[in-house]
């Protein structure tokens, strides 16, 4: 049967029923509290499992994964086993049809992500992984935050495939000297090299949102460099962008009473502002202030 054919008999490629009749069956409109925002384009799904690069052999996180669109894709393009974590207990029936097709490839974990021990759901050999997901829009950025953060490094993942708002991941790969440059683009491209894969419209949602999104890829640094700590950097950025108007040399005093001394160590001008500064700029200043009193306070 060949692609069109799939088309006009609504069969899909796995052998299971189009993603439209299971949301039907199961009754799983998309809740609003839980961010839900489902794809229903299969086509769309693989390219972004696609993303992610060579599946055979690899172990693909996904977090929220509802009726499955995405976990479809993943196990279509070849992973070798799906870890899902989803919080609506709904969909168990819609993710065991998957299971039942795929036995002993999906393995699915009903919890709150951001609480997820990733280790020790993964198991001891999860092998080499990757995570790929159409996040919920509203912890979308904290779960990203908490996966740069991990010890040690480099992490447990070869790679991130991520779908955010639009200008969440415009904010992530943004550059200096520009408005939507800041703290998540620091601490995304310190310890990853992020880059827009995809962008995706309104429209390939159900129910659609109202603003545009589109899927990061992110390839960890094996060492990044300065090596400054995760804490550290975010101190520091925090403390920078957050009075981003003002020169370092006042809007460091939120971290430090007297900026100037670790601004000369790292070799940065106070008349400088935050949007002025390089992602390895931000960690030796953070490297500095870590090994000052203050920061080893």
């Amino acid at each position: 049967m060949t692609s069109s054919d799939r088309e006009v008999s609504g069969a899909s490629p796995d052998g299971l029923p189009p993603l439209r009749d299971i949301i039907s069956a199961f009754g799983l409109e998309a809740k609003k509290s839980l961010g839900q925002n489902f794809i229903l384009d299969l086509n769309l799904t693989r390219r972004i499992a696609r993303a992610a690069g060579k599946l055979e052999g690899r172990t693909a996180v996904e977090v929220g994964p509802g009726p499955g669109g995405l976990t479809r894709a993943l196990l279509l393009e070849g992973a070798t086993r799906v870890v899902a974590v989803e919080r609506d207990e709904r969909v168990r029936g819609a993710l065991d049809m998957i299971s039942q097709r795929y036995p002993g490839k999906l393995d699915v974990h009903f919890g709150d992500a951001l609480q997820t021990d990733w280790p020790k759901v993964l198991g001891p050999t999860p092998g080499p992984t990757v995570i790929v997901a159409n996040l919920p829009y509203g912890v979308a950025t904290l779960l990203l935050t908490g996966w740069l953060d991990t010890e040690p490094w480099p992490p447990w993942f070869e790679r991130m495939v991520l779908m955010f708002q639009k200008e969440v991941a415009e904010r992530i790969v943004a550059v200096p000297h520009t408005k939507a440059y800041g703290r998540l683009s620091v601490l995304a491209q310190w310890r990853t090299a992020p880059r827009i894969v995809l962008n995706v419209p309104r429209e390939a949602f159900t129910p659609a949102p109202k603003v545009e999104s589109a899927v990061v890829e992110f390839v960890p640094h094996k060492e990044p460099t300065p090596p400054c700590t995760p804490r550290a950097l975010a101190r520091v950025t925090a403390a920078a962008f957050g009075q981003r108007r003002k020169m370092l040399r006042s809007s460091l005093k939120q971290l430090v009473a007297e900026p100037e001394g670790l601004l000369d160590a790292a070799g940065i001008a106070g008349n400088l502002r935050a949007e002025d500064l390089s992602v390895k700029d931000f960690a030796r200043l953070a490297l500095v202030f870590e090994r000052s009193p203050v920061g080893r306070g």
